[in-house]
């Protein structure tokens, strides 16, 4: 994506727009890959805490209703695309620790636009939803 339209989408560098109903369409592998409420949580506990790292039970007292599993599943993902980097301390239990990379505190601004669309307008759908079941 390294060129813009007149209208400043972004393009592909084949030049094609990203396509949502495309599998390889930039876009939607992001939100393949943070789509996730555990994502988010994660990203904005970290980004709340940088430059500071965060140990594993903390992330997780942090994000209430997060299993161990899935927290590390999320990290271990998160880590692997580059958003996340990991540090191990070699003690008995071992100490792990998390903090965002640079590219992961890239991605804490367009989250917290959405969370700041949803603490707008959730009320709005909240209703809406309401409406439906009733008729």
């Amino acid at each position: 994506m390294t060129s813009s339209s007149t209208s400043g989408a972004p393009r592909s560098p084949d030049g094609d727009r990203g396509d949502l109903f495309d599998p390889g369409c930039p876009t939607r592998r992001l939100l393949d890959r943070i789509g996730t409420k555990w994502t988010s949580m994660a990203v904005k506990v970290l980004a709340e805490a940088s430059p500071e790292e965060v140990r594993f039970a903390e992330l997780q007292r942090r994000m209430t209703g997060i299993s161990q599993k899935m927290l590390s599943a999320t990290l271990q993902g998160l880590a692997r695309d580059g958003l996340v980097g990991r540090r191990v301390e070699a003690t008995v239990p071992p100490r792990v620790y998390y903090r965002l990379t640079p590219l992961g505190l890239t991605l804490e601004e367009p989250l917290a636009a959405l969370r700041e669309w949803a603490e707008a307008h959730m009320a709005e759908v909240d209703r809406a939803n309401r409406r439906d079941e009733a008729s």
